[in-house]
């Protein structure tokens, strides 16, 4: 009988060849890599990475019409064309460091009669084209503004800058919307963005409070300024007059510009919207406790009146002067906390408590603008949670901030009252009409209160040009769709 054995030892080493293969495989692959990562090229030169939107002529093939030693003077002539996009904290002189260009040339450049700033300060995300021929500038082309293009271009005698300017077209669109749960979401129903929405909300803040007033129902109508380049939708400019229904009563407002240049929004009689003090004077999330001279105190648990209103806030929102006056006290008071007494005209006082510090420069005796921050929102004193408690006195006697009739700001004088009337009639007049689109206007600046865009009818309707088509008025549901 034949013997087994070696029939027995093939079969155990076909078995162990079957298991070692993939490590075998495996091993040969990582060998290869390795090869050709760590070879060199032949020549020992470096490779350069590519630039980001390189666009640089192809360089000269060598052949029998250009000798050898004149193809690295032909090549050095050759000029790229970078763009390079300005990261954070990115300057010009580590863009030139870092793209392997001549420093010499940017300090050339920066010495140029006013043009320092416009190059200086860069935004993150903006584009700036270079043009260079080995390392040496020939041309650097910056957009400044929407309007405005900066090139600088070396010539014979050095380099030159001049700015090319940039048309923009301004259109103005009508929207109307109903308002069901907010002002935002009625404003998106309409194809409204949230900036010109936020223009409306500020016109009408002497008024409305935006948070606690608007009623299911509210209505408002707007028109407002499109800016575009080439076509092209860039953004939204100035709200030219806008129109607000609050829970029945119409409110109606329109921009105006006097001839010293100075911007406000008039009611169609020419009054202000603008009043001599903020409802509130802090963006709030809710009111946590309002006027009531007989409330019981949450901490004493004592009947102490509260002769102001509470405006709940994260810590650090800042807090504006409610109107024009002067700092009469600045510090600590009582069961207030750090706080601040602002002093305006007719014997009128506020009061700011609470807060987690003051503005820098804010001191007693400083003079402040309605507007403008004089502190943050804290929890200092009594205090159960982060708010801003405010107080409107008058005679020293407070006063409902939410309630009480604030003065109004000086009215036009009559002569610009008649300028008033002609330049802004067209404007009220779009309130009552349907939306409409209306024509391009081909302008350098946006445009002014009361210019009237007429409406061309062979134009290609805006719905087809435009990302945001005039809308029909629309009700916004109880999920933001259009009913």
């Amino acid at each position: 009988m034949p013997s087994l054995e070696p029939t027995r030892m093939g079969r155990r080493w076909r078995a162990g060849m079957a298991r070692i293969a993939p490590y075998a495989a495996a091993l040969s692959a990582a060998l290869i890599l390795w090869q050709a990562a760590t070879q060199q090229p032949q020549d020992g030169g470096q490779t350069p990475a590519p630039l980001l939107y390189a666009n640089q002529a192809l360089m000269p093939v060598a052949s029998p019409r250009y000798p050898a030693g004149a193809l690295s003077t032909r090549q050095a002539s050759v000029a790229a064309t970078i763009e390079v996009v300005v990261g954070r904290n990115d300057t010009l002189d580590a863009i030139f460091r870092r793209m392997a260009l001549d420093t010499a040339d940017l300090a050339a450049i920066r010495n140029l009669p006013g043009i320092r700033q416009s190059i200086d300060y860069l935004k993150p995300g903006e584009a700036i084209k270079l043009t260079h021929a080995a390392g040496a500038v020939r041309e650097l082309t910056r957009k400044v503004s929407d309007t405005q293009t900066l090139q600088v271009v070396r010539g014979d005698a050095g380099f030159a800058a001049k700015v090319i300017s940039n048309p923009v077209q301004t259109r103005v669109r009508t929207a109307t919307a109903t308002i069901d749960t907010s002002l935002f979401q009625a404003a998106e129903a309409a194809r409204v963005s949230d900036a010109v929405a936020l223009q409306v909300a500020n016109v009408f803040a002497w008024d409305i409070d935006f948070v606690l007033d608007i009623r299911e129902g509210d209505r408002f109508t707007v028109a407002y300024e499109q800016i575009f380049q080439d076509g092209r939708y860039l953004r939204d400019g100035e709200v030219l007059a806008a129109e607000f229904v609050n829970d029945g009563r119409v409110y109606r407002a329109v921009r105006f510009v006097d001839d010293d240049g100075r911007v406000g929004y008039y009611t169609p009689d020419g009054q202000p919207m603008r009043k001599a003090f903020l409802r509130a004077p802090v963006d709030f999330t809710r009111v946590s406790s309002g006027f009531n001279p007989h409330r019981r105190h949450p901490i004493l648990n004592t009947i102490r009146g509260h002769m102001g209103t509470d405006y709940a806030a994260p810590v650090g929102t800042p807090v504006h002067a409610a109107g024009d006056g002067r700092v009469s006290f600045a510090g600590r008071k009582g069961g207030y906390g750090n706080a601040l007494v602002l002093a305006h005209g007719n014997r009128i006082a506020t009061l700011y408590g609470h807060l987690s510090r003051f503005a820098p420069g804010i001191r007693a005796g400083r003079a402040v603008r309605q507007g403008e921050t004089i502190g943050f929102v804290g929890m200092s004193g009594l205090a159960t949670g982060p708010h801003l408690h405010y107080e409107y006195q008058m005679n020293g006697v407070p006063k409902n901030p939410q309630t009480v009739q604030l003065p109004g700001a000086p009215p036009l004088r009559a002569a610009a009252l008649q300028s008033f009337r002609a330049r802004t009639a067209a404007l009220l007049a779009d309130l009552t009409a349907p939306p409409t689109a209306l024509a391009a206007v081909a302008t350098d600046t946006p445009v002014a209160a009361g210019t009237v865009v007429a409406t061309n009818s062979a134009a290609t309707p805006l719905a087809d040009r435009v990302p945001l088509p005039p809308a029909a008025p629309v009700t916004v549901g109880a999920r933001g769709a259009a009913n």
